[in-house]
């Protein structure tokens, strides 16, 4: 039996792959490889899961119910990350994402049925909390009032989970994960571009005056989540919970920037901006429940993760010289 990982050439899924096929499982990744960002980081992401014979590889949308039918018989479990991500372009084109979250998201939950597969870990956002002005958040806490499109589209897959789990019996995992980072961090967001702009000697926009705040998740951290939450639902039948991923501390954005240029070595350079819209003040897990639950137990400073980022990031700078130069080949 195998588990289906959607989403799985991108920055978190890839990453989940791996440590599935690690600790000896079969894994099937569906990816569409979509130009939301540059489609080659996206083939690099999965190079390693590939050299494993118990990956499969299949390339196509979740949107589609022709391409999940044509999917291998034995999955027994599905990890649900394929999306449309960022708040600020889901402003700008609510109808995708729409269509590709929460259309998505059902599509893939009828083939389940279909199927009668019985488990599924989704990946929701600690957006759905909107500007909750309690702190930390907690999962009972009132998500009635998302700010961005994005947002509303992970409560909504969140709802259509919790359907499938009433009438079908689904066992159900929704985790929110709070602002991923790490080695192969998708290059829109922000630690990844500023990291990209500090290095080149550029300003970095800061918005507002740098006293918003993220509770940054380092991506190893949330992996040891991730096989807690499998555990937990393979020994719960027909569970259903919502179940906060993050470090359980914040970063303002000023400081975030500091901690960065000075692992990158650099003197930074602020450009003060407004608010964008739909940009939350401040994210903040309580994660009393992933400690309980899933043995959750998040350990990596925001310097050391940071320091771990840099790290991959001059790696593979020196990659990509070395591909100009003819030396080596996108995947190396």
């Amino acid at each position: 039996m195998s588990i289906l990982v959607t989403g799985a050439a991108g920055f978190i899924g890839s990453h989940v792959c791996e440590r599935l096929l690690g600790a000896g499982e079969e894994v099937v990744g569906l990816d569409l490889f979509d130009d939301y960002y540059d489609p080659r980081v996206k083939e690099a992401n999965v190079s390693v899961a590939r050299q494993f014979r118990a990956f499969t590889l299949v390339r196509g949308d979740v949107r589609e119910a022709g391409c999940l039918a044509r999917l291998p018989d034995h999955v027994e479990l599905v990890i649900h990350l394929a999306a449309r991500a960022g708040v600020r372009p889901s402003i700008r084109d609510p109808l995708l994402y729409q269509d590709v979250n929460v259309g998505g998201t059902a599509v893939l939950l009828e083939y389940m049925r279909e199927r009668g597969i019985r488990q599924l870990v989704f990946g929701s956002s600690s957006s759905v909390y909107g500007n909750t002005e309690k702190v930390p958040f907690r999962e009972g806490d009132s998500q009635d009032s998302p700010i961005s499109p994005y947002a509303a589209t992970k409560k909504a897959g969140e709802l259509l989970c919790h359907v499938y789990h009433h009438l079908y019996g689904m066992g159900v995992l929704c985790l929110r994960l709070f602002t991923v980072y790490g080695p192969r961090q998708r290059p829109d967001l922000a630690i990844h571009k500023f990291a990209r702009l500090l290095r080149a000697g550029r300003s970095v926009p800061m918005y507002g005056d740098g006293t918003t705040e993220r509770d940054y998740t380092y991506i190893g951290d949330l992996l040891q989540g991730m096989e807690g939450a499998l555990r937990y639902l393979r020994s719960s039948p027909g569970v259903y919970e919502v179940i906060n991923l993050g470090e359980s501390r914040t970063v303002t954005l000023r400081r975030m920037i500091e901690v960065l240029a000075e692992a990158l070595g650099v003197e930074p350079e602020m450009e003060r901006l407004p608010l964008e819209p739909g940009d939350v003040v401040r994210t903040y897990a309580d994660i009393s429940k992933a400690r309980r639950l899933l043995r959750y137990d998040p350990c990596t400073s925001f310097e050391e993760g940071i320091a771990r980022f840099v790290e991959w990031l001059e790696g593979e700078r020196t990659s990509a010289a070395r591909r100009v130069a003819g030396e080596g080949s996108f995947l190396r």
